[in-house]
């Protein structure tokens, strides 16, 4: 697809959207046979990528995954393993994203810690040891129009030709590696490396979508409604204090104290909001975020004021005492006073992160991501 007709399937989209018409854009999947269309993409390494760095290899394994969706991390190791089986073996594997960071809503990131942005790349192929060229074409995603995969991750195999001789999935076992597995790519790059053809060239896929640019209307929605929501305060005392700390609801709970004259605290609260959004669907153990202001009770209005700037529709308390000392010995007795404060609590009470002063994002992120994979380690590899 040329990029005239890109331009005109994207305004054409816009206006169905805008006229509340459901549909949803893909491009055509490329056909056996056909030839590699080239590309020139950044790593996350540093280089540019072209077919011609591969031209070397007799097999190319081209796989559009992501950062976000759970079945594409499920597949991270598996993905590795084909990379190293093959390294000396004549096939190269490379990893694109083509998934536009804009188009990602934040109910879809529930199962991540990072989104999928070139940054957000550069972080996860950095915190899994990948082993092999990660590329983004997620601002103009002229890659992606051009080979058409449907999910993430997807799975194009070309010979030395650069041919296109399997497409489809990596394996049949989805969310976990299994002794028993059909392993499609393997017997497909095994194939075509002995001269042969490909005992099975094509497949279906699972995982999720890509996330092409007319979905950024649709995050434009969410965040609209997202405003809409309800942000109220209520006032806690320290028994109340204790109990959340005590975290019986079986809920993994993360708090935060702060005051609305903390500049740290200002600085870190949007952030606090979005990984209650992020988080807050879960459908196993539940996810909330909880922030007790230690501003004076008599400035509740104020905190109120707060809240709602900063769009928090999380359970928000405002504590009723003028006595922070009180409310530091309530909250944790390892915290020596200075806010902000956070702590991470599992159910039952025990606490799996604590951090006296500014948080980093990402790090509450992967303790939040990291418990929920060691609390359901069949649902996605970590």
């Amino acid at each position: 697809m040329g990029r005239l007709s890109r331009c005109i399937v994207a305004t054409l989209a816009a206006v169905l959207m805008a006229a509340g018409t459901v549909w949803a854009y893909q491009p055509k999947t490329l056909e056996l046979g056909a030839k590699a269309p080239d590309f020139s993409l950044p790593g996350v390494d540093g280089r540019n990528y072209t077919l011609a760095d591969f031209a070397d290899s007799e097999v190319l394994v081209i796989i559009f995954t992501c950062n976000h969706c759970p079945t594409a991390r499920a597949y991270e190791g598996r993905i590795k393993k084909l990379a190293s089986d093959y390294k000396d073996k004549g096939a190269a594997v490379v990893c694109i994203s083509s998934n536009d960071p804009r188009a990602l809503r934040i109910d879809e990131m529930a199962w991540s810690d990072v989104g999928d942005s070139f940054e957000d790349m550069k972080i996860r192929a950095k915190d899994k040891g990948f082993n092999f060229p990660y590329l983004y074409d997620g601002d103009t995603q002229e890659v992606a129009h051009a080979y058409g995969p449907v999910t993430t991750p997807h799975t194009f195999i070309f010979d030395k030709e650069r041919k296109l001789r399997f497409v489809g999935r990596i394996d049949n076992s989805e969310w976990r590696e299994r002794p028993d597995a059909v392993q499609d790519a393997h017997n497909a790059i095994d194939a075509l490396l002995a001269g042969e053809t490909p005992p099975v060239e094509k497949t279906k896929t699972f995982g999720c979508s890509i996330k092409w640019s007319d979905k950024r209307e649709s995050v434009k929605k969410e965040r609209e409604e997202l405003a809409k929501e309800k942000v109220s305060v209520e006032m806690i005392d320290v028994e109340g204090v204790k109990e959340l700390v005590k975290n019986k609801d079986g809920k993994l709970r993360l708090i935060n104290v702060w005051t609305t004259w903390c500049g740290p605290c200002k600085v870190e609260f949007p952030e606090l909001v979005k990984i209650h959004w992020i988080y807050r669907n879960r459908r196993t153990t539940e996810f909330e975020l909880v922030t007790i202001s230690a501003d004076p009770p008599r400035i509740k209005d104020g905190v109120l004021s707060f809240l709602k700037e900063y769009q928090a529709s999380c359970k928000n308390y405002l504590f009723n005492s003028d006595d922070k000392y009180a409310l530091i010995e309530a909250v944790d007795k390892e915290w020596a006073g200075l806010i902000p404060y956070t702590l991470l609590i599992e159910p039952g009470g025990k606490i799996i992160y604590r951090q006296m002063g500014s948080i980093d994002p990402l790090e509450v992120k992967q303790a939040i991501v990291k418990y929920y994979s060691a609390f359901l380690p069949w649902w996605m590899s970590e």
